[in-house]
C-alpha cells in the first residue's frame, strides 16, 4: 500500500511542477510579446517597466545600448520598430529566477530613417524581480531568410 501511495504522491507532485513550469513559460512569452508590442507602439512608459535597470541590449548590427539609450532611441524615432513578428516555438529555459528565451523574430522598421526588414535569431535573458519578468539582456543576429 505504501508503494502505491508513494507513487501517486510523486506523480502528483511532478505534475504540479510541470504545470508551474508551463505557466511560467507562458507568462515569460506573454511578457516578451507585450514588450515587442510596446516597442512597435513606441510606448516607452510601459517598455521602461519591462526592462531591468542594468539592461544590456545588443542589436544585430553590433550596436549596444543601456536601458536609457534603448528607450531614448525608440522615443526619438532614431529606431522606429514598425513590426515585430515572433515565429512559433521559441524555447524557454528557466533557472530559478532567470529565464532564457531563444527564438526567431522578423523585425522591420526604420533606423536613422533607413528601412530595414530582418529575420533575427535572438537570445533574451529575463530576471524575475518582485513577481515580474524583466529583460536583462538581449542579443540578436541576422538569420537566413527562408
Amino acid at each position: 500500500m505504501w508503494k502505491f501511495t508513494f507513487f501517486w504522491v510523486v506523480a502528483l507532485s511532478s505534475t504540479s511542477v510541470s504545470f508551474a513550469q508551463i505557466n511560467a513559460e507562458k507568462t515569460i512569452l506573454e511578457t516578451e510579446q507585450r514588450r515587442f508590442t510596446a516597442m512597435v507602439e513606441k510606448d516607452t512608459a510601459l517598455l521602461g517597466t519591462m526592462l531591468a535597470g542594468d539592461l544590456f541590449y545588443l542589436h544585430s548590427n553590433g550596436l549596444h545600448e543601456t536601458k536609457r539609450q534603448h528607450l531614448a532611441a525608440i522615443a526619438s524615432g532614431t529606431i522606429d520598430y514598425q513590426a515585430m513578428a515572433r515565429q512559433p516555438n521559441p524555447v524557454v529555459r528557466r533557472f530559478g529566477k532567470i529565464a532564457l528565451v531563444n527564438g526567431l523574430v522578423h523585425v522591420s522598421g526604420l533606423i536613422n530613417k533607413q528601412s530595414f526588414s530582418l529575420p533575427l535569431r535572438y537570445t533574451a535573458v529575463y530576471r524575475k524581480k518582485k513577481g515580474k519578468w524583466l529583460l536583462v539582456n538581449w542579443q540578436s543576429t541576422r538569420a537566413e531568410s527562408k
